[in-house]
């Protein structure tokens, strides 16, 4: 894989054979089921053969299941493991359930938390209901970092360094498509310092509409981000600047006072005294376990 030889021809830390086994893991999407040896070639870009090798040595470790009739695999158990065990180390994932089922059920948005995934964001927390027709995703799934409001915000919420760094990976990545894209992440930093959220109408997919908005924590982690979308219909962009991006500035602002013990403010309501969180209760249990 590009990336990976590139990085083990500089460090001679990296070990470059794990680093693809990871690879053929990463390929595995959250409503893939199940993948053969070729289609793992050609998402991971490395040759069949070493692919075949990969998920031979992996089957042989347990995380892999094959199965046999298809030529295919599944992720194993103890695959699973991994990642349920990174959610469970995420408190800031519990923390913020209260906020994003309270926002969702404000604006009728499906309200999610994200983190970087190489070029993407990984959802791994996510509040939606039956009226989020048309945004369909779930903990697991990865959306661009480029084109969407939650990415938006993250690139926005980096320092100088790793903006930079994080530049010349999406331009290596992307190829001819980079330009374009770069403008759309320069106009959202731009509207960040403006306003106070990224905006996506229309450029990750043409029917759905969302704001981003970064989260940063003292403990050196993340920075995260947030993002409330919904079909492009029900979100215009009225609503997005002037509704949706403000409330979740105020969600964002509340869960950092949250995590720094103080008292969140209530969120705009008809019932704000119902919704306001009450210290000692869930909130304030996990912002102590976070810090």
């Amino acid at each position: 894989m590009k990336r990976s030889v590139k990085k083990g021809a500089t460090d001679r830390s990296f070990v470059v054979a794990l680093s693809r086994g990871l690879d053929v893991l990463r390929a595995f999407q959250p409503n893939d089921g199940l993948l053969g040896n070729q289609e793992i070639a050609a998402r991971t870009k490395l040759p069949k053969p070493t692919v075949s090798r990969l998920t031979y040595t992996l089957t042989k470790l347990g995380y892999l299941t094959p199965v046999p009739r298809f030529e295919k695999y599944q992720l194993a158990p103890s695959a699973m493991a991994l990642g349920y065990a990174a959610l469970a180390n995420l408190g800031v994932r519990h923390l913020s359930e209260p906020f994003r089922e309270e926002l969702m059920r404000d604006t009728g948005g499906a309200v999610a938390i994200g983190g970087r995934d190489r070029h993407n964001m990984i959802y791994f927390g996510q509040s939606r209901n039956g009226l989020t027709l048309g945004v369909q995703l779930d903990v697991g799934s990865r959306i661009p970092i480029a084109t969407t409001a939650m990415g938006r915000a993250y690139f926005s919420a980096l320092g100088p360094e790793d903006r930079a760094a994080l530049l010349r990976e999406l331009r290596d990545h992307y190829g001819s498509r980079w330009p374009k894209m770069r403008e759309g992440l320069e106009r959202a930093g731009e509207f960040v310092a403006r306003h106070g959220f990224a905006v996506s109408t229309g450029d990750w997919q043409a029917d759905v509409a969302a704001v981003g908005v970064a989260l940063k924590l003292n403990d050196g982690t993340g920075p995260y981000a947030f993002n409330c979308g919904a079909p492009a219909f029900r979100f215009t962009e009225d609503r997005l600047l002037n509704d949706i991006g403000p409330r979740l500035v105020a969600m964002v602002r509340n869960i950092e006072a949250a995590l720094r013990g103080m008292t969140p403010q209530p969120t705009q309501s008809k019932k704000p005294e119902n919704k306001k969180p009450r210290s000692g209760g869930k909130v304030a249990r996990v912002a102590e376990r976070v810090r």
